[in-house]
Parts: structure tokens; sequence; C-alpha cells
């Protein structure tokens, strides 16, 4: 497998390199927690990819919310096109989880809406860390709640080779328990079909399928192949597939919780009888009696997941498997956007169990049900091997516990953080629509930050009748249509986008040159001086970068951010005269975050990103190799889903903007073997 290398066309600067070179040199030395202090546009993301490359060991970058992971996955595939990339966040849509309201009498049924897309991602990135070792994974909070056992999920994975004898009805035996479904008439993710003497089985993580070729008992040839197409890809000596889901329990694991779950009711049901409870216990015994005739007949029930404790033979309080355990011991843990992401840690345990508390003592539950759960912060603590803190604003716990802080304050492009300016809230509306005129004239774009929903959608509605190319932007927004939103703002499509506190941390938008934020002297979460921080650096990435707060008096989490931010402009300038650095805007390409992530794969109307021919600005000889490439795999995925829906002429011009692509990579030495024999060089 390839060790990690980091593709950029730039090289470390500013203070890049010492950040380097001391977070390095406190892995190397056994340090477990580390701080990265850097400020905004800094690249923070750079600097952490670097640092994998020099310490070659698998990492997790963990996330507050999934549309910053969104973007760091997307970067980190940016820089390590060779290694493996992944994407591991919750797989819901929707989700409403089971509860019951006594007060009220009133029971709520769980009811989810899982995202078969985000699925496979969740499924590609542990098959990934059982398979080689060049494996980073961005990951949300999801990271620390219950999975299935790694144990048990690596040791039913299937090897296949070529040469050896393999009776073809013990294979499909073994594909049904690892839950891969029979289909003969289409092949999906975690669907296997017969023909003849061929099987072809399509692994529930992947976008290919293999082909496996049997004369007689004997395995004679494998190969992986386009579902769509059937056109060969590359031949494989050796496949290993793993489980189409990540909770896989053996029959005698199965046949033991079963009986420790009978036990469980018992008990249960006759302490209720003994403290008076008649409706709870019989409740308990109708709804777990159910449970266990649909375990015994089918080996799975409605809520399966309350019972992982017994399934996965844990003994009574012990932390579930999570995706921590699934990495091997030397990994590396990056925390972005710490100040965040580390009281969602914390908070994640208390919630989950004040829930299921009344679920338990009113009968819905077995007591066992408390032991799926999320990760205590201490045993989350307990699992990280070594751990890096990144954040523009570390918190008390960061700074208490890191053995070092590295310091990240300039900018490679010599940028300068935001100049701070305060302004009365009466005719604050006013005065922002003169500003963002003034800003639009100059293709420049804008983000305004509220304090509630209400105001952010009643803001843009207004300045949409202004005629403002604007959009909101909030929690009610669908996760991929947030990051959709904020590529159409870096395109163009928007001009100004209306939100409350999803523009705060981690997200890269270089063609905002102006934050307003509204109602900054209501002291608050929304506005304290580390919010605050972290909206002002929005605006740090463009070289006429403000930022107005819309106040009538100073608070002092207002003056501590404007006393911080001017604290980082002196050492900035300081440096740029020191190097004789004029000042630029960051310049960074525009890609659909969302082709790997959406929950539908759906074809994008031709534009800036994926033209081939029509923009100048993206010419093919201007794009490098590894976009080219990363271009076409995009467009294959469009292009099929396009013919899947009888889209033809999309599908068509697909096909032709993907064979341009393949043309201008025909000289290419250095392009990938499986690229020249879909191009008929091999």
């Amino acid at each position: 497998m390839p060790p990690f290398r980091l593709h950029a066309a730039f090289q470390p600067t500013g203070d890049q390199p010492t950040a380097i070179a001391d977070l390095v040199a406190g892995l190397n030395a056994g340090m477990r927690y580390q701080t990265l202090l850097g400020a905004t546009g800094t690249g923070k993301t750079y600097v952490m990819g670097k640092v994998v490359e020099a310490v070659q060991r698998p990492a997790l970058v963990l996330a507050h919310n999934k549309t910053l992971a969104a973007q760091l996955y997307a970067e980190f595939r940016d820089f390590f096109p060779d290694n493996a990339v992944e994407y591991f966040v919750s797989y819901y849509d929707y989700y409403q989880p089971e509860a019951y309201l006594p007060r009220t009498d009133t029971y709520i049924e769980k009811d989810s809406q899982i995202n078969e897309e985000i699925d496979r991602l969740r499924l590609a990135a542990t098959s990934a860390l059982f398979s080689r070792r060049d494996v980073i994974i961005v990951a949300s909070v999801s990271a620390i709640y219950g999975l299935g056992s790694p144990e048990d999920y690596g040791r039913v994975a299937l090897e296949i080779g070529v040469g050896e004898a393999r009776r073809r009805n013990n294979l499909l035996r073994h594909l049904v328990d690892i839950h891969y479904a029979r289909n003969d008439t289409g092949l999906q993710p975690g669907k296997f079909r017969v023909r003849g003497d061929t099987l072809e089985i399509m692994p529930a993580y992947a976008t290919h399928a293999y082909r496996i070729e049997f004369w007689g008992d004997e395995v004679e040839r494998i190969t992986e192949v386009d579902v769509l197409t059937g056109e060969v890809i590359a031949p494989h000596e050796q496949i290993e597939i793993y489980p189409a889901k990540h909770f896989i329990t053996p029959q005698a694991k199965l046949d033991e919780a079963i009986t420790d779950i009978e036990q469980e009711l018992e008990e249960q049901a006759a302490r209720f009888e003994q403290e008076g409870k008649l409706l709870e216990a019989q409740r308990i015994k109708q709804r777990v009696g159910y449970d266990l005739e649909m375990l015994r007949e089918v080996g799975y029930c409605s809520g399966i997941e309350n019972y992982s404790r017994p399934l996965a033979r844990r003994e009574p309080g012990s932390r579930p498997w999570t995706l921590l355990d699934y990495f091997p011991d030397d990994y590396l843990i990056f925390v972005d956007e710490s100040h965040m992401t580390l009281p969602q840690l914390r908070g994640m345990y208390h919630g989950d169990l004040s829930r299921k508390q009344v679920l338990v003592d009113h009968g819905f539950r077995l007591p066992s049900a408390l032991d799926n759960r999320p990760l205590r912060f201490q045993e989350f603590l307990d699992l990280v091997n070594q751990i890096t803190f990144v954040s523009a604003t570390p918190g008390p716990f960061e700074r208490q516990v890191s053995e070092q802080i590295a310091q990240q304050i300039i900018r490679p492009t010599g940028l300068l953080d935001p100049v701070i300016h305060v302004r009365p809230t009466k005719g604050q509306v006013d005065d922002l629509v003169a500003e963002l005129n003034s800003r639009i004239r100059q293709g420049q774009r804008a983000l305004v930050t509220t304090l509630t929903k209400r105001m952010a959608e009643d803001l843009a509605d207004y300045l949409a009748e202004l005629n403002f190319k604007v959009h909101y932007l909030h929690s009610e927004v669908h996760t991929l249509d947030r990051v959709e939103i904020l590529r159409d703002l870096r395109l163009g499509v928007y001009d100004v986008v209306v939100g409350i506190n999803l523009l705060r941390e981690g997200l890269d938008l270089p063609e905002v040159s102006l934050v307003a934020i509204l109602d900054a002297d209501k002291e608050g979460f929304l506005r304290s001086d580390t919010a605050l921080i972290q909206t002002v650096g929005r605006a740090a990435r463009h070289l006429d970068g403000a930022v107005i707060m819309y106040a009538d008096r100073i608070t002092d989490s207002m003056q501590r951010a404007i006393d911080e931010t001017n604290r980082r402009r002196s050492i900035q300038e300081a440096y740029n005269r020191e190097h004789g650095i004029e000042p630029r805007s960051i310049v960074k390409a525009v890609y659909d975050l969302t082709a790997r992530v959406a929950s539908e794969l759906k074809v994008a109307e031709p534009g800036p990103v994926y033209t081939v021919g029509g923009d100048p600005a993206l010419r093919l000889s201007l794009l490098p190799r590894n976009e080219r490439l990363h271009l076409i795999k995009e467009l294959e995925k469009q292009m099929q889903e396009a013919a899947r829906k009888l889209e033809f002429e999309q599908a068509a011009i697909l096909r032709d903007q993907i064979m341009e692509l393949r043309r201008s990579l025909h000289d290419d030495a250095d392009l990938p073997a499986w690229e020249r024999v879909r191009m008929g060089d091999e």
C-alpha cells in the first residue's frame, strides 16, 4: 500500500514550518495532548496533513458538524489522492428517537430515515481500516456512538483468492450470513447475483463489483467490473469482502444473548410486580417477548440496538464498541474546532441517558438498553492514543492538558485579520444594505449572522425583495443542502448568505470580504468572545476583509474579541514588514463537496465546476493531473446515475466530457495502469 504523500502546489510558509515541526516532535516524543492554535485562514488543514505525512500513521479527524466534516473530507481527499480518505458521520437524514413523556402518558416511537449513500461511506471507512494503514477518516461525533464489535466484523470477512477450492453454495451462505442479499436482476451495494458458474458481488461500501468465475469448485478468475456497463476495470489475485452491516452476531452469540435477555426480562418483570407496577410489568413482557420471537425466527428485530450489550456479550455498564476501536493502536486524533467539538463529546452521554432511563423506568425497555449509548468523555480520553486539538480559540480544557501549544498566526498569503467596525443598531439594516451593494459591485460576497432562525429567514426575504441574490442557512436546512448553498455562494449563485451559528467555525469561503454581525452586544453563547472571534475569521481570507458589529455598547466579549484580533494583526503586520510580503487574497478552486456525500447522486447542471470545455479558467491544460482524475470519477458517477434514470441525453453529454478529459491525460506518463486499460493503451 502507498505511504501517505501530500499533493499540493505549494510548500509550508510563514509559521507553518515551525508549527509542523513542533507537532511532529511532540508526537515523536510521546506527548499525548497537543494544541495547534491557528488563526483562521492560516492553513490548519494543510498543517494537519503535513503532520500525518511526516509520521505516517492512520488518523481520525473529528469535526463538530456534518458541514465542516464534508469540507474537511474534500480537502483531505485533494491532499491525499493516492491514500484512503473516508467519511464517517451519522447516516440518518431524519431521526426521531424513542421516548416516553410520563406527564402526558405519551409514547413516541422511534422513526428514522437512513441515508444509504452515507451508510455506504461509513462501511467504506471501517473496511479501509481493516485492509490498509494509509487511512484518514473525517468523522463527526457519531464516532463515539455504538458500533458493532471490530473482532466479529473482521472475523467474518470473506477472503477469496484465485486458484482456491471453494464450494459455491458455501460461499453464497457465507455472504448471506454477513448480510448480503441475492438479487439476480439488479446489482446494488450489499447485493450479489449468480449466473451459471459466475458470481458477482457488489460490496456494501464500493462503487464497483467483483466478478468471480468458477471452474468446478475452483476459483478460476477474479475481476473488478463496472456495474452499469460490465466493463472490466482490473484483475485481482485475491479480494476481501467485508460485512454489509457493522453489527455482526454469530449464531452462537445470538443464542447466548437470547438466554440472557429472557433472564433479564424475568428479573425486571418480577421487580415491577413487587413494586406494584403491574402495567409496567405487562408492558415489558409484551414488548420484549415480541422482540425475542423476532430474534429467534429472523435474527433481527426493530430496535435491536437496545440489546447491543447482551448481543455483544459485554458486561453490564461496560462501554460500547465505537469507530475508535477499529483503528490500530498507534493512530492519531485531530479534534478540529476543539472549542466546539469537545463540549459536544462531553454532552452526548448525559442527554442519551436521561431519555433512556425514563423508558426503562416505565417498562418500555430493559435496563441493558442503558448500555446502548455514546462514550462518556473520560472513556473517550481513555481510548485516545495521541490527540491534537486544533482551534483558533482553544478552550480551558485544551490549554490545561496540552503539553505543547503550537501557534500559527501568519497566513501564507500575508493576509491580516480583518478590520472591525462597531456601528449602532439603529438603522442597521439600511446600513447593511448599503455595505452589501458596495461589496457586490466589486464581485465580492458577504455573510450576515443573526440570533434567530426567524430573523435569518425574514432578513433573507427582505434582501431578496431588494433583488439581492441571497439564501438563509440554519439547522433546519438539510445537511447536504447547506454544503451546496455555501458552494453556490462561492460560485456567485448567491452574493449573500444569512445564518446563525452555522457560519462560524471552519468554513473556507475565500470570496467573502464582509461579515456583518447583527445584535453583537447581546451577550450569550452566540455572542461570546470565542463565537465572535470565530465569526470574525470568516472575513480573514480576503484582502478587503472587514467585519461590522452592530451594537449599542461594547460588551466584555466584544472587547476581548477586538483585542485578540488587533493582537494578531500586529503580529502579522510585523512579519509582513520583516519579510517584504505584500498581502493577497486566497484563491481556491471550487469543488462540489457533495459529490460523494450527497444523499442521492444527482446529475449536476453544467457549470464552472464540471464544465470541461466552456470556462477558460478551467481549461484542461490548467488542471493538475490528480484533479482531472478526480473529475473523471465524479463525472462517471453522474453519467451512470443519468443512465439509470433514463436521461440518456444528459448521460451522453457527460460521456463526451469524460472522453475529453481522458484524451487530455493520454500523454501523461503518470497515468494509472487501470486508466490506460480503459483508454485502450494496454
